[in-house]
């Protein structure tokens, strides 16, 4: 079986090849198939945008696809700054500048809770979509600490090392990822629902 990838992103891409290598399954990006196309991700949530790409991405090419959509949701702020975790300080904010709002935001809360959320979705040509979800629980500190990682990782502690993100390696994030927990789930729901049957 054949699954389009909808991202061009290559460290999504070796994440998820390496999490999905399986036998029978084949891994295409877009770049492998020529395709090339602009989705609005105009959701709600990190659910409704997954659907919206895997849906896009899956008419245009006739392949089943897998699309993601993730954010940082924070307990005190209501889930924010959520599906609009990249765009929190505004459309074309750096990562710094929104890192830094959100500890604005923040000054003189104790309640620091957050977490990194990753959806899943996969999107077959007959109109099924099998939906699964990652998250990895942590805080937000009072400064940035670390110059790995991006987006928020700086400002995220990681409660099992005590260390940001920005200050773990990459294998150490990666075997946090909150997009790799979504990818396990969704095997776990692809053997159960029998859909895909190599594993």
């Amino acid at each position: 079986m054949i699954i389009l990838v909808a991202t061009t992103n290559p460290g999504k891409i070796r994440e998820i090849t390496r999490i999905l290598d399986v036998p029978g399954l084949s891994i295409l990006t877009p770049r492998d198939i020529n395709i090339v196309l602009d989705v609005e991700e105009n959701g709600q949530s990190f659910a409704e945008n997954a659907l919206i790409k895997a849906r896009a991405w899956c008419k245009a090419s006739g392949y089943p696809c897998l699309a993601d959509d993730s954010g940082l949701s924070v307990d005190v702020l209501k889930g924010r700054p959520g599906v609009r975790s990249a765009r929190f300080a505004g459309e074309n904010a750096t990562d710094e500048e929104n890192y830094t709002l959100l500890l604005d935001s923040l000054k003189g809360v104790k309640d620091r809770s957050a977490r990194f959320i990753c959806v899943v979705a996969l999107a077959f040509p007959d109109g099924e979509v099998v939906l699964a979800q990652g998250e990895y629980v942590g805080q937000i500190l009072d400064k940035p600490a670390g110059d790995s990682g991006f987006g928020y990782d700086p400002v995220f502690l990681d409660p099992a090392s005590g260390r940001s993100f920005a200050q773990l390696s990459p294998e150490e994030k990666n075997d946090r990822s909150h997009r790799k927990k979504a990818l396990v789930e969704l095997k776990s729901r692809l053997k159960e629902s029998g859909r895909i049957r190599f594993f």
